[in-house]
């Protein structure tokens, strides 16, 4: 079975998805957030640093990739469920390497990306500002807001919710995966008549409304496991190394 050092697949990454120049939150650590000793044969992919997930792939994984890492609430003492992750990581002798933003936004195996071609947009450009990045697309579609959202749900196994707002046949659209309603301002300033995404906020069916552009909900999990599962294929093309997809779904 061919092998990989770690550095090597992490160096790849981090330049394909141009990991240290792109934006993202300050807890987020993009990267290698936790390193191991031996080759890299196989490497699991998930949305999620959970202990589900952990525990699914520590005795077959020597490499986990997430969308979500460990540590999002900053500096923390590794007690609890935090100390339970990491243990079983080590002790496994499993790496993990984490892709927030970057993975969102990339143009070929980024979340947003891959699901705005599943929904059929055309002529896709970038859309979805943070901090000076786009991390998401918008382009041209022909379908009714129905039909459209139906389109999402046979896409992502899940219901999709519609926030009514825009006009009943969509013909242009944005895709900012995960908790991208907050792009609602963005989309209605370029007369866009439609935003998907995974999850939305009270207020966000108010201002769809009144701002004159439909939401459609995938789901924030269902949304964001697009680019875990591109980034498995091109290890296995690339190097050679076995890849497999764990679900572990929240339901949100």
């Amino acid at each position: 079975m061919p092998s990989v050092a770690l550095a090597e697949i992490a160096g790849f990454l981090d330049d394909y998805l141009a990991v240290p120049d792109f934006p993202d939150y300050p807890n987020a650590l993009n990267g290698v957030q936790v390193e191991s000793t031996g080759p890299i044969r196989r490497v699991a992919a998930a949305v999620d640093a959970s202990q589900a997930v952990i525990d699914a792939a520590k005795d077959w994984a020597d490499l986990l990739i997430v969308h979500h890492g460990l540590f999002w609430s900053g500096l923390q003492p590794l007690t609890g469920p935090r100390f339970g992750r990491v243990k079983a990581l080590i002790e496994t002798n499993t790496a993990l390497y984490s892709v927030h933003l970057p993975l969102d936004a990339h143009a070929e195996v980024g979340n947003s990306a891959v699901l705005a071609r599943k929904l059929g947009l055309g002529n896709l450009e970038p859309f979805g500002d943070y901090r000076g990045a786009a991390v998401g697309w918008k382009g041209g579609v022909d379908m009714p807001l129905e039909a459209l959202a139906r389109t999402l749900e046979e896409a992502t196994g899940t219901r999709a919710q519609i926030l009514p707002g825009g006009p009943g046949h969509v013909r242009t659209a944005a895709v900012v995966t995960g908790a991208g309603a907050s792009a609602l301002p963005e989309a209605a300033a370029a007369g866009l008549d439609l935003l998907v995404t995974g999850e939305a906020q009270h207020h966000h069916a108010i201002e769809a409304a009144e701002l004159g552009v439909s939401v459609v909900l995938g789901g924030h999990y269902a949304t964001e496991t697009w680019g875990v599962k591109a980034l498995a294929r091109l290890l296995g093309q690339r190097f050679g190394i076995e890849g497999r997809f764990v679900d572990s779904p929240t339901g949100l």
